[in-house]
Formats: C-alpha cells, structure tokens, sequence
C-alpha cells in the first residue's frame, strides 16, 4: 500500500486511510525496534538531508535515530554555520544539497508554509518536522498511536488540548488527526492563548476551566506556553498561569476517574504540568518518545516508495 501523497506537508492533507496505514505500519516498525538488532534495510541507498532551520532537539534526534535505524545515509544541515547566515535563499540551500542526489528532505522552519514552498520546486520527497505555527504532523501521529495503545482505538475518544493553542503547530495537527479519526476534541487555556475562530472553523468544543476540561477527558494533551512566539503580553505570570491551569497530582486525584497525561516536550515543569503529574503512573510522556521514532520509521519508509518487507 502507498500513501496518497508523495509528501507529508500536514495532517490537514491526508485521508483517514493514510493515517490508519501510517500508524500500521509503525506499529510494525516498533516491533523492529524491541529487537536485539533493532536496524533493517528498508531505506539502503537512500539519501535523506536532516535541514533544520529552527533549533530542535528531540524531533531531530528522533528523525537521525528513525534513518539510521532504517539503514539510510543521512546529511545533517542546520542554518546556524551555514551559507544561510551569509545570504543564501532557502530555494538555493535545498538545490545545492539536492545537487548531491538527495533523495528525501526532512525540514523544520519558522516560516509558515516553507515545507510546501519546496515540495513544489523540488523532486525530492519532503516530511514537515514543524513550519511556523502551523502544522507538526508526525507529533500528531506519534500522539495518536500513545493513544490507541492505551485505549484500544481514537474513535470515539475524548481529548482535551489544554494550553497555549493560539501558538502551538502541535495543536493544529492533532485536532486535525483526531477529528479525521472519529475522536472528540476539547480546547482549554485562556481565552487570549486560544484564537476566537478555532471553535466553529474546525468542530471543537471550548472550555476556559481547566477542572471542566479534565473531567470530560479520557486524554489531557498538555502544550507547553511558548514565550519565544509571543510578541504581546497574554497573560499575568507563569506563577498566575501555573495556579489557573497547571496540572497537579492534587487536581488529578480530585477527579473522579483516572485519565492519560501527555505532552509533546519540552516540558515547564511547575508551570503547564507539576514534576510529580509528569513522572506519574498516568503520564505516557516516554511512550509518546519511543513511538516518535517508530512513526517516523513508517513516515521514511512509507514516502520512500519502497516495497521491501519491514521485517
């Protein structure tokens, strides 16, 4: 089976099909990687560039971690050090590199809408690791098998989205995701971190309390509050922030069923999520961490086209 797209620019742009597939087809990479020899050739000879423009750790470990695993040759670029600081165009970068028969771009910019730009003006195959404030698909997809794991499934689902929506790509993706999949779907935060559209544009419910979010939740996916894209105060303090919408172990306990905790990192711990919420039982953190390479396995693989066995 192939995906219906030569790219994974976002999830807005797949069928339901492509995710059930993608998923699938980590849930077989995962089974690759409880191995004692946790690498297969799937990707032999193929040649895929890591271009970063924004500073990334754990996407970009994963994504090194995913090739390397799927015997790929990779090219790790980063804008910092490069001819981008002397001028060079994105078009330019990308054509050098390609000059060099890459096969697949794996990008990451601040610039919304840069993984599509390239996907139109080159033939390399192109995987958004994260543009602007857009989209983050395979976060998405890596959230959605830490869910289906643990509950069997995402139709029918209730997941709250709780913090700073108005900045998050991760949010956009996975409201994305768990609509086309048949889950519901509830936005918390203050009204200034959650745009005034988002409800009747794309079907999801809306709450500003935190406590009304989680009682109706079977999933709370916690965002982390980016400061470094706020261009305007939106709201007291982190101090203030933590007291109205922080999760605690005490608030959890409070509630009259136990519900998964996840959180796309990097974590403010005291601030969006307590240090003891985070290291609990009910936190799937480190599930979320170990099937991000598994997804992207399947994303590589899957777009490279190739026919090979994952086994």
């Amino acid at each position: 089976m192939h995906l219906s797209s030569k790219h994974l620019l976002g999830i807005r742009d797949l069928h339901r099909e492509d995710i059930t597939l993608i998923l699938d087809t980590a849930r077989q990479f995962k089974d690759v990687l409880q191995r004692p020899i946790k690498k297969v050739p799937s990707l032999r000879d193929v040649t895929i560039v890591n271009l970063f423009y924004e500073n990334s750790t754990r996407t970009r470990i994963s994504f090194e971690l995913a090739e390397k695993r799927l015997s790929a040759d990779t090219i790790n670029f980063s804008a910092s050090g490069s001819s981008v600081s002397k001028g060079e165009t994105l078009l330019d970068t990308v054509n050098n590199i390609l000059s060099m028969k890459v096969d697949m771009v794996v990008m990451r910019h601040s610039a919304t809408g840069a993984p599509h730009f390239l996907a139109q003006h080159i033939p390399a195959a192109i995987v958004n690791a994260g543009d602007g404030i857009n989209e983050h698909p395979t976060q998405a997809l890596l959230d959605a098998l830490s869910i289906s794991e643990r509950l069997g499934g995402l139709e029918g689902k209730k997941v709250a989205i709780i913090g700073d929506i108005m900045h998050s790509r991760v949010a956009l993706s996975n409201i994305y995701l768990l609509k086309k999949m048949g889950a519901e779907v509830t936005l918390a935060g203050p009204p200034t971190l959650i745009p005034k559209y988002i409800r009747e544009s794309f079907g999801v419910n809306v709450t500003y309390n935190i406590r009304e979010a989680l009682e109706w939740c079977d999933v709370a996916n916690v965002l982390r509050i980016q400061l470094e894209r706020q261009n305007q105060v939106l709201f007291s303090s982190l101090r203030e922030y933590n007291h109205a919408y922080g999760i605690s172990k005490k608030l959890l306990d409070s509630l009259d069923k136990e519900i998964l905790i996840m959180h796309p990192g990097p974590i403010n711990r005291g601030v969006e999520l307590d240090s003891d919420v985070a290291d609990s039982g009910q936190s799937i953190i480190l599930d979320q961490v170990e099937n991000g390479v598994a997804v992207r396995m399947a994303v590589l693989y899957l777009l490279s086209g190739r026919k090979e066995s994952t086994s």
